[in-house]
């Protein structure tokens, strides 16, 4: 099982938006997928089509301690092998009522470490009796360098980052490239950076082609090849509760995230090789 943070302070870069979509182009070729929502305006939650009515049991009290990870995981109705642990408001004061707890930065590596186990054993049963088992679990971050998002790289194997071809975008990059040394430097020394994917790329626009240039100089081989680009399907999707793949399968942001999970699934079999 391979956990992967999909993790960048600044809002609106397109997290969420990769997360589900990333999410849901894997489980379409059969990957057994994880979505973890630790957004606590729960849109990954909206996008994959589940409701607050659902959400009985979230990513908040995952981190609380008040449910497991299995306990707290939803089958999606968009494929059998994407399921969700969806996210509220709640997560909002997660880092008031952790921040005393000398392991509030653990809170979910815990639990996914003793998901992990009883995986393996074949004993990691959902709520509604179903056993789970994942090839693959994306961490939806919310945007902000908090107390969840450091639980998110703690607990994860590496860190995918969206980035934004806007000038703004690279002022906040720094921050985060610290953040990412911070928590291999104390709580979590194998973290990688599984890459940055660049995102609402416009082709009109040259400021677009020199941000991802800059990236690419600076990243090298980190930076996916495949390129998002701004589409109006990636931001209709959600308001019908489904990603944009299943919304539309031929628009050029569905395209593009095809593509993506491609060269991911590439990637981590030369790694798993190397």
């Amino acid at each position: 099982m391979r956990v992967i943070a999909v993790a960048n302070q600044k809002g609106g870069v397109g997290k969420t938006t990769t997360a589900i979509n990333l999410g849901t182009a894997l489980a379409a070729v059969g990957r057994k997928v994880l979505v973890i929502d630790c957004d606590a305006q729960g849109n990954a939650s909206t996008g994959l089509g589940v409701e607050p009515a659902r959400r009985r049991k979230t990513s908040y009290d995952v981190l609380v301690g008040e449910a497991t990870l299995a306990e707290a995981i939803l089958a999606t109705t968009i494929l059998p092998t994407l399921d969700l642990v969806p996210g509220d408001e709640n997560l909002a004061g997660v880092e008031t009522l952790l921040h005393q707890d000398p392991k509030k930065n653990f809170k979910l590596r815990e639990a996914v470490d003793l998901f992990r186990q009883a995986s393996a054993r074949g004993e990691a049963k959902g709520a509604d009796g179903r056993l789970l088992a994942y090839d693959m679990v994306l961490i939806d971050c919310p945007p902000s360098l908090s107390t969840v998002t450091i639980n998110a790289m703690t607990a994860a194997d590496a860190v995918l980052v969206p980035l934004q071809c806007e000038f703004l975008a690279l002022e906040g990059l720094s921050q985060l490239l610290r953040t990412i040394d911070l928590v291999r430097g104390g709580l979590n020394p194998l973290l990688e950076i599984q890459g940055v994917v660049l995102t609402m790329f416009d082709k009109r626009n040259n400021l677009s082609d020199q941000v991802a240039g800059e990236v690419r100089s600076f990243f090298g081989s980190k930076v996916y090849q495949t390129v998002i680009p701004r589409n109006v399907r990636l931001s209709e999707a959600p308001s019908y509760g489904l990603p944009a793949i299943l919304y539309d399968h031929k628009s050029s942001g569905s395209e593009a995230y095809i593509k993506l999970a491609q060269e991911l699934m590439q990637r981590e079999r030369e790694r798993t090789a190397a």
